[in-house]
């Protein structure tokens, strides 16, 4: 099934709506979070079909969130792509066995990530 409804957590306001304009360019329904907490609360009552998350936020970090996330049997279905200014190789192999599906490095690749995303749909 193509994804719709996309998620983005980031405390940037930036980066949210730089993420949200590629988005919604390309056709996708998108909601915003500003940290771990409140994405919780959204994934919970949005159904988001897929989750853009940023790793340094205030109060729990994305690698936390993304965790919580897959342990959840409510949300483990729910792909999370990390796009983070982490770029150490380390950061990215504990990004993805926290349960991440990919791992995206800042600043984010417009084409690339509308291939990440095809390649999930």
């Amino acid at each position: 099934m193509a994804i719709q409804k996309i998620l983005i957590v980031d405390d940037s306001p930036t980066e949210r709506y730089y993420l949200t304009d590629i988005l919604i360019k390309n056709g996708f329904s998108v909601s915003t979070a500003e940290n771990g907490e409140d994405a919780l609360l959204k994934i919970k009552a949005d159904k988001p079909q897929l989750i853009l998350m940023d790793v340094v936020m205030p109060g729990k970090n994305g690698f936390q969130i993304t965790r919580a996330i897959s342990k959840d049997p409510d949300t483990q279905d729910v792909p999370v792509i990390i796009c983070t200014s982490k770029n150490q190789e380390t950061d990215r192999i504990w990004g993805l066995r926290q349960g991440a599906c990919d791992y995206l490095i800042k600043p984010i690749n417009a084409e690339e990530l509308l291939s990440k995303i095809a390649s999930l749909g």
